[in-house]
């Protein structure tokens, strides 16, 4: 598909996403990394006692 064919099916708000190569998408400055930090134990308390008033299962490994 030419360019213009493309530009001109978006501007007119149809679905571009088929003629896209999403397998290889990424977004700069939102990749993970894992990082391992020591906190003092009433802070793991808190974050459990948070964790679970908001239903979520905290991954904090102590």
């Amino acid at each position: 598909m030419k360019a213009q064919d493309f530009d001109e099916k978006f501007d007119n708000g149809e679905d571009v996403t088929s003629y896209l190569d999403l397998s290889t998408v990424r977004r700069p400055g939102y990749e993970q990394r894992r990082i391992n930090v020591d906190f003092p134990i009433w802070m793991i308390e808190a974050l459990d006692r948070e964790a679970a008033r908001r239903e979520c299962h905290s991954t904090v490994d102590h």
